[in-house]
């Protein structure tokens, strides 16, 4: 099995190397919001996110996690290294209420990350309202995770991780 994930800006943003770390907490102190589009069937998305959550698991702050029927296993986030002490999961039933309730956890800046998980791509005006929450929020990161849909997947598409930064612009 071979996954491939293809970096891409989000938001017509670019993505840029070699930055000085004060302009990363300068950014941080705003908050950012990333895509993660993955296939179902494949645990890629754990291998890359994992370094980051234990990292952010680190800090004083919780670790959210939204989603409409997934459940977080005990053994799973032990063995990962996570702080179960640290993890919060709300089960939501539809996306708009994952949405309205991923914005509102990014503007109280009580998370160090916030995972939404989503049935389907969100739409441009979903994607505005959670960057310019975690904007105007308390240094969270957002993740917005979605599965890529089968017609993309016989056609060739990969996987595709979209970063966004709003360090330099």
């Amino acid at each position: 099995m071979h996954t491939q994930l293809q970096a891409k800006p989000c938001f017509g943003q670019t993505i840029q190397e070699n930055s000085a770390p004060d302009m990363f907490s300068a950014s941080m102190a705003r908050g950012i919001i990333s895509e993660v589009v993955y296939f179902e069937d494949q645990p890629m998305v754990g291998h890359i996110l994992l370094p980051l959550l234990r990292q952010l698991g680190m800090q004083s702050r919780w670790l959210l996690w939204l989603t409409s029927s997934r459940k977080l296993s005990r053994p799973w986030l032990r063995q990962s290294g996570l702080p179960l002490e640290k993890m919060v999961q709300v089960r939501r039933p539809t996306a708009f209420d994952t949405v309205a309730a991923m914005e509102k956890a990014l503007l109280t800046g009580n998370y160090s990350v916030i995972l939404g998980w989503f049935p389907e791509e969100l739409t441009v005006n979903d994607k505005r309202r959670l960057r310019d929450a975690a904007q105007r929020g308390g240094g969270s990161y957002g993740f917005i995770m979605y599965p890529q849909n089968e017609s993309s997947r016989s056609s060739g598409q990969f996987s595709a991780l979209k970063i966004h930064s709003n360090r330099y612009h």
